[in-house]
Parts: C-alpha cells; sequence; structure tokens
C-alpha cells in the first residue's frame, strides 16, 4: 500500500501503528507539504458504525482544540473507504514507553499531568472520552498527547453501545461500565487511574500471571474484586485510591487529578533536589562568629601593647586557662551562636522533606548516638508519603522544635502526629539528638 495516493492529495508513506480499529499510516500531505496519520476506519458503505466513529472523532477532537490532544485535520473517503486524517506525533505510545520497564511515580505524574488537564478541559465542554488507556496516550517530544476519540460521547450524542457490546478497554473500564452502566467524566477518573497502575507495573490493572486473563475475566475482577494496590506507588498511592474508588461519587474529579498531579510532581523533584541548607547556615553562623571574636581580640591586644608596662592589668590570657588549654590563648573561647528560631523551624521542614524521600539523608541529620536507638528508622520513613507540616514552633533556648504534620503510611491511610525533636549543635551543624511523638 506504500505510495498510495488517498483522496488525490495523501500519500501513505509506511505504517505506523495499529489497533482494534484500523491501521494507522504516516502519509505526506501534496497539498500543505506537511506529513500527517492517517487512520484506516473500514468501508463507508458497511454497517456504519466505523464512519460513525469517524465523524464523531473528527468533530469532538475538533471541539476540543487542546495541545495535549492528537489534532484531527480532516475526514475523507477514497475507493469507499473511510480515513480520519491527524497530527502525526513522534513518539510511542505509552503501552509502548513501559514494555521494558515500569516508570517512576515521578515520571508517571509528569506524563500524565498534560492528559488530565486534556480530559479535564473535555469534561468541562461536556465530552466523555470513555476509552482513556495507555495505548490511546502518545508520549511526543512536546509532551504526552490523547488520541482515539472515536467512542468519546458528547452530552448531546446518542450513545454507539449496541446491546452486548461493552464500549471500551476491558482492563481500564470503571466498575459501574463493567456492569452495563452510563460512562461519565467519573469513569473517566477511574481510567486514568488504571493508566497509572499500568505506567507503574508495566502491565494492565487486574492483569494476573495464575488466573483467566480474558476481556470476561477481567470485566468480572473489575466489577467484584477491590482495585489493585501498587507497591511502587510512592507518594501517588493516595491519589490511585481516590481515582479507582469503586462509588464514582467518592472520586476526585478530573481537574483535581490534574492539579495533584502537577503539584506532587513538582514537590517531588523540588525535594529531591533540597539540600540540607541549615547545616551550611549554622556554619557560616558559627563561622561569623569566630571571625568577630578574633577581631575583638587582636582590637584588645593593640590597646594594650599601646598602654605603658605598669599600667598593664592580668587578664585571664595571661594566665593559665581555666578550662585545661595552653597558656597564653590568643583570645576567649567562644561558643556557637544560638540558632534562631526560624532556623531551627527551616531544619525541621528540611529534614522531614529529606526523611521522606530519602531515609538514608534523613538518618544522616541524627546524631550517631541517635541513629543507634533508631534500628526501624529506614522501614519507617521508607512508607511515609505525602508529608505536610500543619503547625510549627521552635524553642530556641531548649533547642527544640514541635511540629504537627500529616502523613500517609502506605498501607495504613492517613495519618495526623505531633514531634518534637531535640537538637545539639555539632561543628556547626544541627543535628537531632533526640525526639518524642504523641
Amino acid at each position: 500500500m506504500t505510495n498510495q495516493r488517498v483522496a488525490g492529495r495523501y500519500t501513505l508513506q509506511h505504517e505506523i501503528g495499529r489497533g482494534a480499529h484500523g491501521a494507522v499510516w504516516a502519509a505526506y500531505d501534496e497539498v500543505l507539504g506537511r506529513t500527517v496519520a492517517l487512520k484506516r476506519l473500514g468501508r463507508a458503505s458497511g454497517p456504519g458504525i466505523d464512519a460513525a466513529r469517524a465523524e464523531r472523532e473528527a468533530r469532538l477532537a475538533a471541539q476540543l482544540g487542546h495541545p495535549n490532544v492528537v489534532a484531527v485535520y480532516d475526514l475523507v473517503t477514497d475507493d469507499g473507504d473511510t480515513w480520519l486524517v491527524m497530527e502525526k506525533v513522534d513518539g510511542q505510545a505509552l503501552s509502548a514507553v513501559v514494555r521494558d520497564a515500569p516508570l517512576s511515580p515521578d515520571d508517571a505524574a509528569r506524563l500524565l499531568a498534560p492528559v488530565a488537564d486534556a480530559l479535564a478541559h473535555a469534561h468541562g465542554l461536556g465530552i466523555v472520552h470513555r476509552d482513556v488507556k495507555p495505548s490511546n496516550i502518545l508520549a511526543g517530544p512536546e509532551g504526552a498527547k490523547l488520541t482515539d476519540f472515536g467512542i468519546a460521547r458528547g452530552s448531546g450524542d446518542a450513545t454507539l453501545t449496541r446491546t452486548g457490546l461493552v464500549t471500551g478497554s476491558p482492563a481500564y473500564l470503571a466498575p459501574e461500565v463493567a456492569v452495563g452502566g452510563q460512562a461519565t467524566p467519573a469513569s473517566d477518573v477511574w481510567s486514568l487511574g488504571a493508566t497509572l497502575v499500568h505506567l507503574l507495573t508495566g502491565r494492565p490493572p487486574y492483569h494476573r500471571d495464575d488466573l483467566d486473563n480474558a476481556p470476561l475475566a477481567v470485566v468480572y475482577r473489575i466489577a467484584h474484586e477491590d482495585p489493585p494496590v501498587v507497591a511502587g506507588a510512592g507518594w501517588l498511592a493516595p491519589l490511585l485510591a481516590t481515582t479507582m474508588a469503586k462509588d464514582p461519587q467518592a472520586r476526585p474529579t478530573m481537574a483535581e487529578v490534574r492539579d495533584q498531579l502537577a503539584r506532587t510532581a513538582h514537590a517531588a523533584e523540588h525535594t529531591m533536589a533540597l539540600p540540607a541548607v541549615p547545616a551550611i547556615r549554622r556554619t557560616s553562623r558559627v563561622a561569623a562568629a569566630a571571625v568577630a571574636a578574633l577581631v575583638l581580640a587582636l582590637l584588645v591586644v593593640a590597646v594594650l601593647a599601646l598602654r605603658p608596662d605598669g599600667d598593664r592589668t592580668p587578664t585571664t590570657r595571661d594566665t593559665p586557662s581555666s578550662s585545661g588549654g595552653p597558656t597564653g590563648a590568643t583570645g576567649p573561647t567562644t561558643s556557637p551562636a544560638t540558632p534562631t528560631a526560624a532556623e531551627l523551624e527551616e531544619f525541621a521542614r528540611t529534614y522531614v522533606a529529606t526523611a521522606s524521600s530519602d531515609p538514608d539523608r534523613g538518618l544522616a541529620m541524627l546524631t550517631p548516638a541517635y541513629q543507634a536507638k533508631s534500628p526501624d528508622y529506614a522501614s519507617f520513613w521508607g512508607k511515609v508519603k505525602n508529608p505536610e507540616i500543619v503547625d510549627l514552633s521552635a524553642d530556641p533556648a531548649r533547642m527544640s522544635v514541635t511540629y504537627r504534620y500529616s502523613y500517609v503510611l502506605q498501607g495504613q491511610g492517613r495519618r495526623r502526629e505531633w514531634v518534637t525533636l531535640f537538637l545539639v549543635d555539632q561543628g556547626g551543624n544541627l543535628l537531632i539528638d533526640n525526639a518524642s511523638a504523641g
């Protein structure tokens, strides 16, 4: 079929994909001089279902006009065949991206946030996609793009579902749709959550190696089993739990999903790159105090040197040090400046962010003695996700900082807890020497 011309202007180059509803070809538009994608949808003289799908996809995609939706340029017929002319995206479907290895929570969130934005835009226009899945999302150089609105349904459309026909891909169907209910925006939310499961695990949700994975068997499990729990979901675990809630009313809106994906992905990047700044700032304060003490000592020496010998009065520097130091020390012993309340609070914020994202780095913020008393440190902090400090106060006189924070403990849901950290200064670095929780 290579070099075949469609509708007198599109020259087919090579097949770039194939799905349940037809092949997709790269083609060159001879009129506008650009490469496009052509999807062959079947004979226009057939039963009409493919032609109806094509018309719907063209109309709805054109109505959306969103940068993260694959643009539809035209709908043409040629020699009895119906072809959809679309934007060509130079990238793979997400189902192919995760074929060799699943994605990290951060990477999955970055990919799906713009897709959630496109779906939120569609829902705002009264359009439900009804077939959100990894193979319908393309990872292009300009970000992920959603495609295949062929079974999407606008608020004024009659359904394309026929008796006995389940519309959509079984593994990503919401429970209410799997049992024959009407698809709604909440159903797209479920399907995006199921897509997220696939990205984090490398395989469709409800897939079981030791069970029948035929479509009807999968639909049965969706309708009767709890949603899968993904061990590697990390900070995305709470979002997965809400998007795949059995009750559609308990799911967030797609706009809320979008905001959460964008916000937590950004926060995770910021947290992973966050340096232990309090230690650096404390070192600077101690160094400043030492310099000030040295300048003061030099001034005292200069004044005494100008006075007559008979007028000199004994100083502590002329006598053995009361602390056992060497005789004739050049200046008084200085102690590190007490940290301010703001510095203690900054330390607490950094500690919570660091411990939850990298328990090894968090453990290094404890004194060696307290590390030895904390054998379960890594196992606890490795399960803490999405920590948020909601109240914070410091007491510089006691070298302590108290905070109340909310966090998700993997497998046990969200918790709130009061914690007090007792700090010490070791060589200019603040370290945790003890802590109490309640």
